[in-house]
């Protein structure tokens, strides 16, 4: 409103003003120009107030017209967002659909504009100045013999990783999948030497001029200073706490190495006259935290083996190298379940197996590697732990063979 009656006083000055001066000094008589200078006083009034409202009008006039235009190009730029939306939410429906089928209307999309790219070339050398029609061939060949590579790729890695979402543990078995440089290092052994998973440890001259004894030694330290994989690595863990079990009296059973994924999360089933323990461990790394469902998840499964063993004192025990949150801590508490919680592995404890055979009654010793280590169970006189190959072999005990050679009527 200020703005406006800054322009109305300037309409009535500009209007105004003249006809004044013109009064003064044409010398009129006083009555006369105080007759004369009112009307003119009020027409300039009435003509500034005019012009000051016409001007307001067309200031409205034209923030009107500019708001609707905006709301007309806001509006027309809404409708292509949702043009646009439409058609994205559309093909990711389709893409979603067919996720079981590895993506194909994605990939389609993609080798298709690959396809795009690559025209052009093929269009130059038709039709430049000296065709190079045959090269115009090859290339078309190439590049859709690319192309179909490219797609099968691309397929199978999406495939892969759609069933790393539902199997998380596929994760972890990548780690175990041997390199294929891995693999031709073997083709300088025999049959017989590559039955022995300790040439997975030892170069072809170690394997072969090192003794017995000193080559196992060797691939056993290998062993633990090479870098595991997360299931290997939770397999030891497993191992270590069983061992630890052992050394109390208990009979271990290694439920989950054994079954694996269908162990119902009863990592080790330790007895010891009436009594059993339902145990799982997770070797996890520091900066993970164990949440309540992991503690439900053990709570479970130890209830469903009380109730079909219900003359046994079952137990529940969970082992953790990181922390348990505070709430799962609690419900642990809470439902009978004993915590360990930063628990750590000692890879230093004697992790040799050394075994008294049922059948022969010959010692033989097993490495963590050897194929039949988890199957073996240390629980009678005279079968012991060994931390070195040397002690084992001092104690009388020989390793245990896979292949049939020349100390196959020693085998277990």
């Amino acid at each position: 409103m200020n703005k406006y009656f800054t322009i109305f006083l300037g309409h009535i000055f500009s209007i105004g003003f003249i006809p004044v001066i013109i009064l003064i000094y044409t010398n009129a008589i006083f009555d006369t120009w105080i007759v004369t200078f009112i009307p003119i006083i009020l027409l300039g009034a009435c003509t500034a107030y005019y012009s000051t409202a016409k001007e307001r009008e067309q200031k409205y006039e034209k923030d009107i017209k500019d708001i609707q235009q905006k709301a007309q190009k806001d509006v027309s730029e809404a409708t292509q967002k949702q043009v646009k939306a439409e058609k994205e939410e559309a093909l990711w429906k389709k893409t979603l659909l067919e996720r079981n089928a590895g993506f194909k209307t994605l990939l389609a999309y993609i080798s298709y504009f690959e396809k795009l790219r690559d025209e052009p070339i093929s269009k130059y050398l038709e039709h430049k100045s000296h065709p190079a029609l045959k090269a115009s061939d090859v290339v078309k060949e190439q590049t859709q013999k690319r192309r179909e590579a490219d797609f099968n790729n691309k397929r199978t890695q999406a495939l892969i990783e759609m069933y790393e979402q539902y199997a998380p543990f596929l994760i972890d078995l990548k780690d175990d999948i041997p390199d294929i440089n891995d693999i031709n290092v073997f083709k300088d052994y025999s049959e017989e030497e590559r039955q022995d998973n300790a040439v997975n440890y030892l170069t072809k001259e170690e394997y072969r001029k090192l003794s017995t004894g000193e080559r196992n030694q060797l691939a056993l330290d290998r062993f633990w200073d090479r870098p595991q994989s997360k299931w290997i690595i939770g397999k030891l863990y497993e191992r270590y706490i069983g061992y630890l079990y052992e050394q109390q009296g208990y009979a271990v059973e290694y439920f989950g190495i054994t079954e694996k994924y269908e162990d119902m999360g009863r990592d080790l089933i330790c007895h010891k006259g009436n009594e059993t323990l339902i145990v799982q461990c997770k070797n996890w790394a520091q900066f993970k935290t164990i949440y309540e469902k992991h503690i439900f998840q053990l709570f479970g499964t130890a209830f469903e083996y009380r109730e079909k063993h219900p003359t046994r004192d079952v137990k529940a025990v969970f082992y953790t190298t990181t922390q348990i949150s505070d709430i799962a801590r609690k419900i642990g508490e809470k439902l009978g379940i004993q915590l360990f919680e930063h628990f750590h592995f000692d890879k230093n404890y004697p992790c040799i197996k050394c075994n008294i055979s049922t059948l022969t009654q010959e010692k033989i010793y097993h490495l963590p590697f050897d194929q039949k280590y988890d199957d073996t169970k240390i629980d009678r006189k005279g079968e012991m732990y060994c931390k070195t190959v040397k002690d084992a072999e001092l104690a009388g005990f020989r390793r245990a063979f896979r292949w049939h050679g020349e100390d196959s009527t020693n085998s277990k």
